[in-house]
């Protein structure tokens, strides 16, 4: 299975007519938050696979397009928001949007207000433990969890709740954009107990091993 994860900010080699031929076979779109609705609903066009989504902290009101069209979401994408989806055998939830740092503005969020998020997801992921015997295989988020990735102001300070979600629910990954990464030497990605955690910023191919080839080594 591989995954092509997107956030923050628009590649022109991605958003160009021969994207299907430059990329690598693509099994899965994920995006991570603040990316242009039309760039995402380009690329699942372009690629023809279906993409999950979060929304960031900068998706705030209607978009607009070159052709006039006004876009409130990604026509060809499901927002996972405080959803469990599943999808080519994989179990998928999402949390959107960053620390809260101004009063009152959308998919921003206080430490408290995220674990609230995280508390309605636990009964889904309960029962996917029941019936499939584990919780889920990809979180998509926004933001990082505390502590890694994050940063030092609070706008790109991880959530607490994140690292508390990974102990309780152990995702093979967590995927998250949010924090832009320019040097080789910051790290992008980060093991926590059981969780592989990738920044994904601005883009990154993901091979992920099906559930039966992991239960059998």
């Amino acid at each position: 299975m591989r995954i092509m994860a997107v956030s923050d900010s628009i590649i022109d080699h991605l958003y160009s007519h021969d994207v299907h031929e430059r990329l690598p076979k693509v099994d899965l779109l994920i995006g991570c938050g603040d990316l242009p609705f039309y760039y995402l609903d380009f690329l699942v066009s372009s690629i023809d696979r279906p993409l999950f989504y979060v929304r960031g902290n900068h998706d705030v009101g209607p978009q607009y397009t070159s052709d006039g069209r006004v876009l409130d979401h990604v026509p060809g994408g499901v927002d996972i928001h405080g959803r469990v989806i599943h999808t080519k055998g994989l179990i998928i939830a999402g949390l959107e949007g960053s620390m809260r740092y101004r009063p009152k503005a959308p998919y921003m969020y206080t430490e408290r207000e995220m674990s609230w998020n995280v508390y309605r997801l636990a009964p889904l992921l309960l029962w996917n433990s029941v019936r499939y015997g584990r919780y889920l295989d990809i979180l998509v988020t926004h933001s990082p969890p505390l502590g890694i990735h994050d940063g030092r102001d609070l706008a790109h300070t991880g959530f607490k709740v994140l690292r508390s979600f990974m102990r309780r629910f152990r995702p093979r990954y967590l995927l998250h954009g949010h924090v832009h990464v320019y040097r080789n030497d910051v790290p992008r990605i980060t093991r926590f107990e059981e969780t592989t955690v990738i920044n994904v910023y601005p883009y990154r191919l993901i091979d992920i091993p099906n559930q039966e080839q992991t239960d059998s080594k």
